[in-house]
């Protein structure tokens, strides 16, 4: 079955589940209500906007230069930079430094960049045991599934299906309140940041000026999986990169509002080294790696690549109808809903990805809670237009786009046959794509222009 096929089939299935829907409302109020009074904060919100946009512009036509002013930095402050060109190369890396030091073990913090390059799996291969420390992504774990959302991966989730998680693996009470469950992950999660041998993080940021990176969170799962183990290995696309240290001071309370309404994540923390002489704490050893898998090609295109310019704070999710509807696992993606539909295609195989260019009304909501003020359904459309234009849609879909031109260019066209044709030519033709849980809009039995010229 194509990507396509299985999209859609995932579409029909989820997009009328009123449990999914109930629990999607529910905890997208919560993000709504924190969101909306974080803004108050601002004096000026558009004009921040603006800015990080900017700065992040400037960076991307320099983006090479920066990459390489990190690399001397940090490796001057005695780390190790890696370029990994694919996420076969990222993962080749991950394990001959984890296999070198005899790691049986890692703790790691959220980072969507892992999932990407699918790390938990790929270390389960050669037999190591990759433990996600942040409380969704270690509920999402447990139940064998993929992050639902960028930012809160085990979003589709209610109290009651994690509590039955919680009882299935830990035999722990089946009413056992939200707190209870935190504190029992929290003394779960205790024992393997104790015996791991090492811990793997992402990177929001990358300092180009410092030669560090930097992580933001809110249950202290990064700093406790860089605090014990001996390696520290972070993992970051080549567009996370920005110029100064003095830019966080914007960009950290930025992602915050953007992702969860805070005025700033309760944990933001800068690597720029391990441990070094007469020091007694963190890592031995830091490794960055910094992957392109595809972004480098995504660059290239100049329609496209203001996309990289995206924070990961998940907004145009939470704002998009198709998202609400269809849930994070229906697009079959690491990065979901509209800049997981820009960028994908793009990443991997344009043409096994371009449908999901389809799921999406146009109406702009992405683009203008967007933090970054990338035009996210307009690349969208555009995506749409290559796809046209490589003659990537089926042919029966391109014949009937050809007719439709044909006959509705003209009003005299239009008028040739009356409402009751049409209505049946449209029954026979679009009901399957219209759906069986909608009602067919249908003509009227004459056209406006014949009754004005009656009239």
């Amino acid at each position: 079955m194509s990507n396509k096929s299985q999209f859609q089939k995932a579409a029909a299935a989820i997009a009328f589940n009123e449990n999914h829907r109930k629990t999607i409302r529910f905890n997208m109020g919560k993000y709504y209500a924190a969101v909306n009074a974080g803004k108050a904060r601002y004096k000026n919100l558009e004009a921040a906007r603006s800015r990080t946009a900017n700065i992040k512009r400037h960076t991307l036509e320099n983006l090479a230069d920066y990459l390489q002013e990190f690399e001397k930095n940090f490796t001057n402050n005695g780390g190790t930079v890696l370029w990994a060109s694919t996420d076969a190369d990222a993962v080749r890396f991950i394990s001959q430094i984890l296999q070198e030091n005899n790691v049986k073990s890692v703790v790691k913090s959220k980072s969507m960049t892992t999932e990407e390059i699918e790390l938990n799996h790929e270390l389960g291969k050669i037999g190591i045991e990759s433990v996600e420390t942040d409380l969704g992504e270690y509920i999402v774990q447990l139940a064998g599934e993929k992050p639902y959302h960028i930012v809160t991966p085990a979003m589709h989730k209610s109290k009651h299906d994690v509590a039955e998680l919680f009882h299935k693996y830990f035999d722990f009470p089946l009413d056992s309140t939200a707190e209870e469950m935190t504190a029992l992950a929290r003394e779960k999660l205790r024992e393997k940041y104790l015996s791991a041998g090492a811990g793997i993080t992402g990177a929001n940021f990358i300092i180009a000026d410092k030669g560090a990176i930097c992580v933001t969170e809110n249950e202290g799962n990064a700093i406790m999986s860089t605090a014990f183990p001996d390696i520290h290995i972070a993992i970051a696309g080549i567009e996370k990169i920005i110029p100064s240290m003095r830019d966080l001071a914007l960009f950290w309370p930025h992602l915050a509002q953007h992702g969860t309404g805070q005025a700033i994540s309760s944990y933001s923390s800068m690597f720029s080294a391990a441990q070094k002489d007469g020091e007694t704490h963190g890592p031995k050893k830091m490794y960055v790696i910094l992957l392109d898998n595809g972004r480098t090609q995504l660059y290239n295109k100049e329609k496209f690549n203001v996309a990289l310019s995206c924070i990961r704070c998940g907004a145009c999710l939470n704002a998009c109808p198709i998202y609400k509807n269809i849930g994070g696992y229906t697009y079959n993606t690491t990065y979901q809903g509209p800049i997981g539909t820009v960028i994908t295609p793009h990443l991997k195989d344009f043409n096994s990805y371009v449908h999901l260019s389809s799921a999406c009304s146009l109406c702009g909501a992405c683009s203008a809670v967007c933090p970054q003020r990338i035009p996210l359904h307009e690349l969208i459309l555009e995506n749409r237009k290559v796809a046209v234009a490589q003659k990537l849609t089926p042919p029966i879909e391109r014949a009937a786009m050809k007719g439709f031109e044909c006959i509705t260019s003209k009003g005299q066209r239009m008028d040739c046959v009356n409402g009751t044709v049409k209505n049946t030519a449209i029954a026979l033709f679009a009901k399957h794509a219209w759906g069986k849980k909608r009602t067919m809009p249908r003509f009227a039995t004459q056209s406006f222009r014949k009754r004005n010229r009656k009239k």
